[in-house]
């Protein structure tokens, strides 16, 4: 069995992009902090984010139950067809990790690791929404990303340290091995009316907990949630 390893490191604060009150909804003004720069050095992780890492909406990106991004290098090429794009850089998904050898099968919910010298835990799978469609001008780009299942992942911090790139994720701990990210994705976006399932998702302790209630109303008031807004925007 491999060893999964941290490929590539990615940084960047929220800046404005766009013209204010362009015609064209692709053109307008908008803020975001998906466009990341690589990490060379070791850098300081921290509760919320890596050092000189931000989000521009903080209702729904950063905080401690999404700390850090990771995305699997295994994704790319695929990408690279979609985009028609022959080569992508890392980062191309606005993850803070690119890493080799994890997919959402193989991670599960609450897997806990320790790299460089913080300590990570698995909290969500990552929900995409309408910037990544903007980002790269395909208006259902965040509805292909959701679709396949290809979404990528957040660590909460359990212990903050400095990372770096091509070190190593050394596994801990596995306390729910039934419950991978692409479990919990089919769940969460495709079993939409099966409460049981949801039911049982949603009792899971170290799920973050914005998901938890998400399942929880689902399974217990039917209520799902209208997931156009996320994935298209308001415009």
């Amino acid at each position: 069995m491999k060893i999964p390893y941290l490929i590539s490191i990615q940084v960047g604060l929220p800046k404005y992009l766009g013209v204010e009150n362009s015609h064209d909804l692709n053109d307008r003004r908008w803020s975001t902090g998906f466009f990341k720069d690589p990490v060379e050095e070791a850098v300081w992780l921290g509760k919320t984010n890596l050092d000189g890492d931000g989000q521009a909406d903080l209702r729904y990106h950063g905080g401690p139950e999404k700390a850090v991004l990771a995305y699997a290098v295994q994704h790319y090429p695929t990408w690279q067809v979609a985009l028609n794009q022959s080569e992508l850089l890392y980062g191309a998904f606005g993850e803070n990790f690119t890493v080799a050898e994890m997919t959402e099968t193989s991670v599960c919910i609450g897997d806990t690791y320790e790299i460089g010298t913080a300590c990570i835990q698995v909290s969500q799978p990552r929900q995409p929404c309408w910037k990544i469609s903007r980002r790269w001008q395909i208006k259902d780009l965040a509805l292909q990303v959701q679709k396949t299942g290809k979404t990528g992942w957040y660590f909460r911090v359990l212990k903050e340290g400095y990372v770096k790139r091509e070190q190593f994720f050394v596994l801990c701990d596995r306390p729910f091995p039934q419950w991978t990210i692409a479990l919990a994705n089919d769940i969460m976006h495709h079993q939409i009316n099966d409460r049981e399932a949801s039911a049982e998702l949603a009792a899971c302790p170290l799920l973050a907990s914005n998901w938890q209630q998400t399942l929880s109303n689902r399974a217990t008031k039917g209520i799902n949630l209208d997931p156009k807004p996320r994935l298209f925007g308001v415009d």
